[in-house]
């Protein structure tokens, strides 16, 4: 049996049916509340206070936490079984930062593997920044541009810019996912292929946006320098040795991972190389530290006191039993403004699911849309529907208590900004109160009595915020994994597999089919109207 068809869940849908006070009610009723709604871990803050819950609401949803056997799910995750069944593969992203001991799958000891790759990562980062490794003409390596899409590109891209406090003075580190050729052009616009090193990251290299990336930059490159200099301007993070060899790299310079690695928990693994690239590997081995702390957090702490439990329960409520559709996250924190990019592949390929793991149609909800944006950019675009938009929208901020680039002024500013919104959305304003407001600045009782309904907040807004002392490789590291470990709670309770993504590989599939079509090579048959009409007016 499911959570879903569980006596936790009807009693949740019970609780939830009852009467539910404003937030601010909440508050008044409770002067510890934030105490009573709130957790820590290290110099972790995560205040859950804002949200709609009440003292009778967290054991219902621990209640829930134990029907989905999330601990029982956590270990076989752990203990390396094949729990992407779909895929008949494990889901081993937490062996790629265990540190030390073995970590066993399929009898077979994977760390020596991964510390050989570590190592190797190392090396060759140690030798770009050392001047060590050269390009053709002998220069040292001044730009490194990364080839990949999704999982290959998201993860390297968003730490690269939140560790931007940390990057090596040395090295520029570019990113070009998008087939759109205006992404690599306008890249490739500003290097020199003397001094410039590409990374191609593809499992399989045969990803369609990637390859043609990597032999548009070849072809970039050996126009000026020749076929020879391929070996020094290109290196692979791949498993597939031959198409590799085919592009014109050796093995050599080949940066291995594996199939029980999904793409969107790479950044772990080789995946991350353009991102040691950008830092230095010291600080690589520090997200790592950080990911593993979190690790070991998710596994060993109680629901009550698990920060990426407690959010995964609190969303379920929102999303299961309040009715919310969506989710703002809103890092205050420039640093960290591809967060929300990052997590819309982490949490809404892992759990857009349609069936549950019997391959029966789900029952509930999941998956709540994600979006946002740093703040402050955002308080000046999309606030206006959080505080007077009429929707449910759960909203996650995440800030730091010292800031990364110490400018005067600057942090106090942004800290008063970040929660003074999440006090603004759940406290609201009553219409009582801005007339008070508007009589006290002396406005005209007729200019009041016109403007107050424009003025009114309805507040009850719900939010969580976690405060994180500082961010640096360490707790970067331990962010993503925390988002990580929440993504696989809510597909405990949800029942389904969050480590496949058939949905991705159905576009995929079409594209192919029409691209032949769109070269003119094969005839339109068997379309649909629309897609021969769109295909016939780019032809005209």
């Amino acid at each position: 049996m499911s959570a879903v068809d569980s006596v936790a869940w009807q009693a949740l849908a019970a609780h939830a049916r009852a009467p539910q006070p404003h937030l601010r009610e909440r508050f008044a009723a409770d002067p510890q509340r934030f105490q009573h709604f709130s957790a820590t871990w290290n110099d972790w803050l995560l205040d859950y206070s804002k949200q709609r819950v009440a003292a009778a609401t967290m054991p219902l949803l621990f209640a829930l936490w134990q029907a989905a056997d999330v601990r029982g799910w956590s270990e076989r995750m752990r203990g390396a079984e094949a729990i992407n069944h779909t895929e008949g593969r494990a889901a081993l992203h937490i062996a790629l930062r265990y540190g030390k001991g073995a970590f066993l799958h399929n009898g077979r000891d994977v760390m020596p593997g991964v510390r050989a790759v570590l190592d190797k990562m190392e090396r060759f980062v140690d030798a770009i920044h050392g001047c060590h490794w050269r390009g053709a003409t002998g220069e040292p390596i001044s730009d490194v541009v990364n080839i990949g899409i999704g999982g290959s590109d998201l993860g390297p891209r968003m730490a690269t810019q939140a560790l931007a406090a940390y990057r090596h003075p040395g090295v520029r580190v570019h990113y070009v996912a998008n087939l759109d050729g205006a992404d690599l052009a306008t890249v490739l616009e500003e290097l020199q292929p003397r001094t410039t090193l590409f990374v191609v990251a593809s499992k399989t290299f045969t990803t369609q946006e990637t390859m043609q990336n990597a032999y548009s930059a070849r072809a970039w490159l050996t126009r000026e320098l020749g076929e020879a200099a391929v070996s020094r301007h290109f290196v692979a993070v791949s498993t597939n040795l031959t198409e590799v060899a085919r592009f014109g790299i050796g093995a050599e310079n080949v940066f291995e991972f594996w199939d029980w690695v999904g793409g969107r928990f790479s950044l772990w693994s080789a995946i991350g190389l353009p991102l040691a690239l950008a830092v230095g590997f010291p600080h690589f081995r520090e997200l790592l530290a950080g990911a593993h702390a979190m690790d070991e957090h998710f596994f060993a702490a109680p629901p009550a006191e698990n920060l990426p439990g407690l959010l995964a329960l609190i969303e379920v409520w929102n999303t299961n039993f309040l009715g919310a559709g969506t989710r703002a996250l809103l890092p205050y924190s420039q640093s960290l403004s591809l967060l929300p990019r990052y997590l819309q592949q982490l949490e809404m390929e892992s759990n857009g699911k349609l069936v549950d793991r019997a391959g029966k149609p789900l029952a509930c909800a999941v998956a709540p849309v994600l979006w946002g944006e740093a703040g402050t950019n955002g308080q000046h675009a999309f606030y206006q529907l959080l505080h007077q938009g009429g929707r449910l929208v759960p909203c996650d901020f995440i800030a730091m208590r010292e800031p990364d680039f110490a400018l005067p002024g600057h942090h106090e500013k942004l800290l008063a900004n970040c929660f003074a919104q999440g006090e603004a959305l759940m406290r609201g304003k009553t219409q009582a109160e801005v007339r008070a407001e508007m009589l006290a600045n002396h406005i005209p009782e007729s200019v009041v009595a016109c403007l107050a309904p424009y003025k009114v907040f309805p507040g009850n807004q719900p939010s969580t915020t976690l405060l994180l002392p500082r961010l640096d490789p360490h707790n970067l590291g331990a962010l993503i994994a925390l988002y990580e470990h929440k993504v696989f709670v809510e597909s405990c309770i949800w029942n389904i597999n969050p480590f496949d993504q058939w949905g991705v590989e159905y576009g995929k599939q079409l594209a192919s089919r029409l691209l032949p079509i769109m070269e003119g090579k094969a005839p339109a048959d068997g379309l649909d109207s629309s897609t021969s009409g769109l295909i016939a007016y780019c032809k005209k």
